[in-house]
């Protein structure tokens, strides 16, 4: 009995080393890396197999004078071209974190009740966009605003190389249009920001020390259920050395939003670094630097005509309505091929 007791002993040891954790999350990422190799043959070869299909049945269609199976050939071209070109847009993602999970920012700019009304309706939009990619979107803080919109809110998007594509939204969005807040139907200009950031699982290079963090509670603002609201269960840590602030409000117990605001401090230290290994850092700091007029990257006119259009690409449209409800894939992909 007491050599039992010792292997079960030196088994639970094992089990609660940091050593054991550790393989444990090695392991678990080896397989998601191997889930995502798979999810890219399958796509290819559904791919090669839709086209073979189709070539098949244009050779038939020749062969036959069954010009009636024309429009079917070509929608299904049409397509196997939109597959091919995302396959390809894939390839263009080789960051160290782009196939990792986001976490965004919006934050109103100067203007009160204007530009928190474009922070929310910027949420919308990429609420909307994250619903047709398949993301699922969880909301992480959420400042609402004085009358309307909000003031920020910080959400995950957990999604196959949801960085890698929402990091072209990082920076100013300024929006043109009639107020509804005007009494006198005036022309206003509102801006707001959006921060990206890779979700950091384990990153064994990111260090940080438990001296140089300053931890907050507070009381939660938003709703929720039983101890929101009534507990100060928010969690408010920065990061002296950087300046560097992240909160959590949203889960039930503060040593929850903790672990939340942890890992966000990661991903906000993570793609730090990365930017200062970037050759163009001073363009991309200069995008975020000031949220005002002349620093934004997109611009969205809804008077006296209407149209959107990145600066960065010169791609636009005067379809302002679609892009609102999250067809913004456009000018996603057109920055993924010119950066």
């Amino acid at each position: 009995m007491d050599g039992l007791r010792a292997k079960l002993k030196e088994l639970s040891d094992i089990q609660h080393s940091d050593e054991f954790w550790s393989d444990m999350a090695k392991a678990q990422t080896v397989n998601q890396e191997v889930k995502k190799i798979n999810n890219k043959l399958n796509s290819y070869n559904k791919v090669v197999e839709s086209l073979e299909d189709t070539i098949t049945l244009a050779d038939m269609a020749e062969e036959y004078e069954a010009a009636e199976e024309i429009p079917t050939i070509l929608s299904e071209l049409d397509r196997l071209e939109g597959s091919i070109e995302e396959m390809r847009l894939a390839t263009l993602l080789r960051g160290k974190y782009d196939a990792a999970n986001a976490i965004l920012t919006i934050h109103a700019g100067a203007g009160g009740t204007e530009a928190q009304d474009w922070a929310s309706m910027l949420y919308r939009m990429y609420n909307r966009y994250a619903e047709t990619k398949g993301y699922t979107l969880k909301v992480i803080d959420f400042l609402p605003g004085d009358e309307a919109g909000l003031k920020s809110v910080t959400f995950h998007l957990t999604g196959e190389n949801a960085y890698g594509y929402m990091k072209a939204e990082k920076g100013v969005h300024r929006l043109v249009r009639i107020s509804p807040f005007d009494s006198n139907s005036r022309r206003h200009t509102s801006f707001a920001a959006l921060e990206v950031m890779p979700e950091i699982i384990d990153d064994t290079e990111i260090k940080i020390n438990p001296e140089d963090l300053r931890v907050d509670t507070y009381r939660s603002s938003g709703a929720g259920g039983q101890h929101v609201n009534k507990t100060d269960s928010a969690i408010r840590i920065t990061h002296i050395p950087t300046g560097i602030v992240v909160a959590c409000q949203n889960e039930r117990s503060q040593i929850q939003n903790r672990e939340v605001a942890m890992s966000m401090l990661k991903s906000k230290l993570a793609e730090k670094k990365e930017r200062e290994q970037m050759d163009h850092l001073q363009e991309i700091k200069g995008q975020l630097k000031k949220i005002e007029w002349g620093s934004q990257i997109r611009s969205y006119v809804f008077c006296p005509y209407t149209m959107v259009k990145d600066h960065r690409t010169g791609w636009e449209t005067g379809n302002v309505s679609a892009v609102m409800d999250g067809d913004i894939e456009n000018f996603i992909t057109e920055y993924l091929k010119k950066s």
